[in-house]
């Protein structure tokens, strides 16, 4: 099995697609007519994407950290630097690891509060 998609709920839909595209450079999709909600479809890779939904009551689970719940995702770490800069650039807080790891990683918390951790590709894929 692969994962399909990812539902992420945002009080702020456009603000949203807007920081993953131009920071992590997911493509927009065409959504479903029957998405009748303020709603964002983004291709991370073919075949896996992330749906973004309207909740104007959205607030982030304090559960949001390294040892809690969070989403991983390779990176080359040809670009940690540059990917870092966008980061900061677009509103995100980059958080420490505490758990020392044989490959390059680090954290980050977007604007909507959801904590990211980004894998060095080579690294890992290499172990």
């Amino acid at each position: 099995m692969t994962i399909a998609h990812i539902t992420m709920a945002t009080r702020d839909v456009p603000r949203t697609a807007q920081f993953f595209e131009t920071v992590l450079g997911w493509r927009p999709l065409h959504h479903p007519e029957n998405i009748t909600m303020n709603a964002a479809w983004l291709e991370i890779v073919p075949g896996q994407q992330v749906h973004l939904l309207h909740v104007p009551d959205f607030e982030p689970s304090p559960f949001e950290r390294e040892f809690g719940r969070h989403v991983a995702l390779f990176h080359s770490t040809a670009d940690f630097d540059a990917l870092k800069k966008r980061l900061v650039e677009n509103g995100a807080e980059l958080i420490d690891a505490k758990r020392a790891t044989p490959f390059s990683r680090f954290f980050f918390r977007d604007p909507n509060g959801y904590v990211f951790e980004v894998v060095e590709q080579e690294g890992f894929l290499a172990e």
